[in-house]
């Protein structure tokens, strides 16, 4: 639980949607925030907590913490 509660802070810094998550089949997607303003340190970050920022899809995503 700690790294998402650490990806979701790093996410806040872009923004602080009041509905930010949808779930997906075996995804968690995060909404209402727009990948192309999410810094390449946070992305690195990001990745290594595990969630995938997709700027060509428009998508901010895990499958990690989207699964049971």
């Amino acid at each position: 639980m700690e790294d998402l509660i650490k990806a979701l802070q790093i996410l806040l810094k872009y923004g602080n949607p009041d509905y930010p998550t949808i779930c997906i089949h075996d995804e968690l997607c995060i909404v209402g925030i727009n990948p192309e303003d999410i810094s390449k340190e946070d992305i690195i970050e990001l990745d290594i907590l595990g969630f995938i920022v997709d700027a060509e899809e428009s998508r901010i995503y895990s499958f990690r913490f989207g699964s049971a």
